[in-house]
């Protein structure tokens, strides 16, 4: 079977299996119904599910105490006295 002019023709045999007529011309011949290779029509349907989730969430509170720390200085202050003896190398003068 091949295929021509969008008809399905099997080697001079039509569809029922007989053998195919002559075509129609203009002294009134007629044919035999032609039995077209079938079309396949396609139809896209989209099916739409909603699932849920369940997402458990847990807060955790996190407390951050901050102790800034300065340091004032206090100053003291002592007071030395040293005693150094000079004495001249000439006693008698």
């Amino acid at each position: 079977m091949f295929r021509t002019n969008n008809r399905c023709v099997d080697n001079n045999m039509n569809m029922e299996g007989g053998p195919m007529q002559q075509p129609m011309t203009f002294s009134g011949m007629m044919c035999d119904p032609i039995v077209e290779c079938p079309c396949e029509r396609i139809v896209n349907r989209e099916f739409c599910h909603q699932v849920q989730h369940i997402q458990p969430i847990h807060t955790r509170i996190i407390n951050h105490h901050i102790y800034n720390h300065s340091f004032v200085p206090q100053y003291t202050c002592c007071e030395e006295n040293r005693i150094c003896h000079v004495y001249d190398q000439n006693p008698c003068c």
